[in-house]
């Protein structure tokens, strides 16, 4: 029996505690007797997430709830039933053999949070980058596995194969289920864990919810910021059309020819093609003074029929958010210099910079769900459109380097940028879930595609003429230029699998289980890029001029100022990327002495991965990358329940972590977090994990847990994140490590006191404490002889130590020493009334090594203090729940740079102020 059949199994709909019995019968499941049976699977007892439980009203925050939980043989139970017995049901910690942390949509919505990134990160050993990817245990997102429903997305960002999990609202989730020690039914891609996302089925009860909501924080709402005009329809983040590549350049680029001025393109080609470009509403920045409030808006519905012998569940979610977030702060790169243990950093580039980020996000899902006896099959829809439009502009200088120890600025430059991201993700599932008595068949079958489209990326420069005194743009002199690029990514995935369990009659209990998956993931992107140039050298009159009109028709004709394709100029224009993965296993579950578990099995994968960059007009393509790896992955769990309310678990295995696509193409990308380009390097490799866990549990209470555990990693070629610089740009690749070792320890408590004592008011509350300490560290490897290939000696390999400074201890990117949660909440178990108060802390961490043996960039979480208010109030027979919250109370900012010898730079650092939001939902 796997971990999440178990947890399925036992997180029934009874508010005591359930113990295996071959011969009990199930109760009816509208039987109002708390101390009847709950069969462990099918309809009568499918675990429903919060928000489909108590109608008209929400369930009180109190309230016992259970946990829908769907994943590779998430309800092969076979044929367990619960019988209750004690004055609890099992934690669903407890009830898995693996090291598992579980949110339910109760503790989802304790927290407040809008999207699952935001949830998850306070579950222990989680962190989350950049407000959208999860780092588990200090491994980054590239070492987690996102599932939904136990079946695997690609991923819309070509920076990541990892799906962000920002894009998933909670209202569309039942349950998160954190899996941090393997287990074989799993893919083998398991390095920090598994993040299995169970999205809402079938309701108990009809119910209907409508809310909205407002918000804002105070660097942003209804002060300075920047945007541009774009289309009608930004709003809801949908083009209009204003952003579709012009017919003219549409048919240029379809030629299949650069698109110059030359032997394919006439001079009055090339003039039609540039004036036919969008210009202003595309181009023009606008100062904003006072930027909007946030807004949201969401339906959600869903009923139960009785047809016959079947139950047929229907669940639709809707919403739209649109938001705004202007980050102003400064952003620096440079190099050593000095002499030998007096080095400090000196600056090459020093620029202040405002940006303005609007995002709007358009979600839906649609389930459908069939019950039959004990067989349900579900069918689930997922769509997610998530939008982001930039604009941003720049001032500062770049230097020339005098002596070793001088630098002298270049003219002030004064910089532009406008972009749009359309981000989509469409994914079907279909889910059975069939029980024959003791054996207990799963078959899945899904369809994703994820695409992000950018056209009208469009970037521009101005230098200060002294002699002027005025900012100029000739489109010719360093500094000066005008870009525009067009880009568009789309990934298809596939995915089919199936797991059979059966739990044999013999005297020892003994489960044993088998299955199958296949995962084919393809990739194709390109990008096309441009640049303005003037056939001959312009007047300051024209050069004075703001962008729109430099860029306007009538130069493009007087001036013969013309669009120049630079495309391929800094790697391939396009590639083609695929993962194709056989896999399966057996596993098998056996007590062989009363309290002990031991979960045993084996998974064999075969991966198949290429990247084949293209290039489009005629050249040689570069290699392909390939690899083609086999492995045998084994793992096992022993627990061992010493006592009636303790357990100790124990675990090891084998994993690998493949390279992301994005790794390995020779394409560039901005990063609109990090503001940075990132680039792949063709010639990683697999990682391999040797991972051991072992956890201690005590379970005081139903839902009251102090786990203590700790964990050990060997990791053979990790891949580690790089800055490199091109000239005068700084850019972020990678390269893999010889070795490295992660190890660590948590620790978890969750406790509830009744406050009955205090008086009337506090009859029916609780205090909730819930808090979580993880203590991790890391160590990158390099022994003498050790090589690697890294971005600036491709494909030849070099030395470790030249990439790798040996010279001092080097920690994992992306982990952080310390991570600590802690919560404090008033709750009211009677009815809807919740006030929480949320403390989240990361340590400092490495985000890339320093480009030329400099020291890492280093990245500042801080401490983040949040508030969470809910409240139910009848109005009308009818129950509205309303939330306000406040997020960063004490305006921890975004701080990233380099330190050397008391000598800093900010390659990163901005303001990011104390949020707040209202909401209000009503239960109609």
């Amino acid at each position: 029996m796997t971990n999440f059949q178990r947890v399925a199994a036992l997180l029934a709909s009874t508010a005591f505690v359930g113990t295996p019995a071959a011969n009990a019968q199930a109760a009816p499941p509208t039987s109002p007797s708390a101390s009847t049976v709950g069969q462990a699977a099918g309809p009568s007892a499918a675990a429903q997430d919060t928000a489909d439980q108590a109608q008209p009203g929400a369930a009180p925050a109190g309230a016992d709830q259970p946990i829908e939980i769907s994943g590779p043989g998430a309800d092969a139970t076979g044929g367990q039933d619960i019988i209750v017995r004690g004055r609890r049901i099992p934690n669903p910690v407890r009830a898995t053999p693996e090291v598992v942390s579980v949110l339910s949509a109760q503790d989802i919505a304790r927290t407040g949070e809008g999207d699952v990134a935001g949830a998850v990160k306070r579950v222990t050993g989680l962190s989350v980058v950049g407000g959208r990817f999860v780092y588990v245990r200090g491994l980054g997102e590239r070492y987690s596995l996102a599932l939904l429903n136990g079946s695997p997305l690609p991923s819309p960002e070509p920076l990541r194969r990892v799906v962000p999990l920002d894009l998933f609202p909670t209202s569309v989730i039942a349950s998160v289920v954190v899996q941090k020690s393997y287990s074989a039914n799993y893919p083998g891609e398991f390095g920090g864990g598994v993040i299995n996302l169970t999205t809402r089925s079938a309701p108990t009860e009809g119910f209907l919810d409508i809310g909205a909501g407002f918000g804002g924080d105070f660097i942003t709402s209804d002060n300075l910021g920047y945007t541009y005009y774009g289309g009608d329809l930004d709003y809801l983040g949908y083009d209009d059309g204003t952003r579709d590549v012009p017919d003219a350049l549409a048919s240029a680029i379809g030629s299949g020819n650069r698109v110059v001025q030359g032997a394919n393109f006439t001079l009055e080609d090339i003039q039609g093609i540039t004036a036919g470009l969008v210009n202003s509403s595309t181009t023009l920045i606008q100062r904003n003074r006072g930027i909007p409030l946030n807004s949201s808006y969401d339906v959600a519905g869903g009923e139960t029929f009785r047809l016959g012998a079947l139950d047929i569940g229907l669940i639709a979610i809707g919403g739209l958010s649109n938001s705004w977030q202007t980050r102003g702060g400064v952003q620096q790169a440079g190099t050593r210099t000095g002499t030998a243990g007096e080095e400090t950093l000196l600056a090459s580039s020093d620029f202040d910079f405002l940006t303005t980020q609007n995002r709007a996000v358009v979600n839906g899902m649609a389930n459908l769900t069939v019950s039959l006896d004990r067989h349900k099959v579900r069918f689930t829809n997922l769509y997610i459109r998530d939008t982001l439009k930039e604009a941003r502009i720049g001032s500062g200088n770049n230097f020339d380097t005098v002596s070793p120890s001088e630098v002298r600025p270049d003219g002030t430059i004064n910089t532009g940028l406008t972009s749009w991201y359309e981000r989509q993700l469409f994914d079907t599932q279909v889910v059975g879930e069939l029980k024959f008595g003791d054996f207990a068949l799963d078959l899945r079958g899904s369809y994703a595609k994820t695409k992000r489209d950018a056209p009208y990326e469009r970037n521009y420069s101005y230098v200060f003429n002294d002699g002027i005194e005025d900012y100029v743009n000739d489109l010719r002199s360093p500094g000066q230029f005008a870009n525009v690029s067009f880009s568009t990514l789309d990934d298809e995935l596939w995915y089919g699998g199936i797991d059979a369990s059966y739990r044999l009659p013999s005297t020892m209990p003994l489960t044993l289980s088998a299955g199958y998956a296949y995962t084919d993931n393809q990739r194709s992107a390109i990008r096309r890029d441009f640049e303005y140039f003037p056939s001959q050298a312009l007047n300051l009159a024209v050069s004075q001029q703001r962008i729109d009109f430099l860029l306007s028709d009538s130069n493009v004709y007087l001036y013969d100022i013309l669009l120049r394709e630079t495309t391929g100029g800094l790697g391939s224009a396009a590639y083609d990327a695929g993962l194709t993965v056989n896999a399966g296993y057996v596993m098998g579950e056996i007590r062989p002495l009363e309290g002990v578990t031991v979960n045993l099995g084996v998974r064999y994968e075969d991966g198949d991965q290429s990247v084949s960059p293209r290039f489009l007009f005629g050249e040689e393509a570069p290699i392909p990358t390939e690899l083609k790896n086999s492995y045998w992955l084994p793992a096992g769990t022993v627990t061992w329940n010493f006592a009636e309310d303790m357990q100790l678990r124990v675990a090891a295995s084998k994993t690998i972590a493949r390279p992301q696509f994005r790794e390995l193409a020779p394409q560039p990308y901005r990063d609109t977090e990090s503001q940075r380009t990132f680039f792949g390097n063709q010639f990683l490799t697999d990682s391999e994990f040797f991972n051991l866990d072992a956890r201690y549990e005590y379970y005081w209470g139903r839902d009251q847990i102090f786990s203590l555990a700790g964990f050990y990693k060997k990791i053979e070629e990790p891949i580690e994140a790089t800055a490199v610089f091109v000239g005068n740009s700084l850019l972020t690749s990678f390269a893999n490590a010889p070795e490295a070792v992660l190890y660590g320890a948590e620790i978890e408590a969750r406790k509830y006191f009744p406050l009955e004592r205090m008086g009337r008011f506090f009859g029916s509350r609780r205090l909730a404490v819930i808090g979580n300490y993880t203590y991790s560290d890391s160590e990158i490897k390099i022994r003498e002889g050790d090589t690697t290939i890294s971005f600036t000696s491709q494909p030849n390999v070099i030395d470790a130590a030249f990439v790798f400074d040996t010279t001092r201890k080097l920690r994992l990117t992306g982990q952080s020493k310390h991570l600590l949660n802690a919560q404090l909440s008033l709750e009211d178990t009677a009815r809807l009334s919740q006030q929480s108060i949320l403390l989240t802390y990361a340590s400092n961490r490495a985000t890339a090594r320093g480009p030329n043996l400099t020291p890492d960039f280093i990245e500042r979480p801080g401490i983040q203090l949040d508030v969470v208010l809910r409240q139910g109030v009848p109005i009308m027979g009818r129950q509205i729940e309303l939330k306000a919250e406040a997020r960063n109370l004490l305006g921890t900012d975004y701080r990233e740079s380099q330190h050397l010898n008391g000598s800093r730079l900010d390659i990163n650092r901005y303001d990011v102020g104390t949020s707040f939001s209202f909401s209000a939902t009503a239960k109609l």
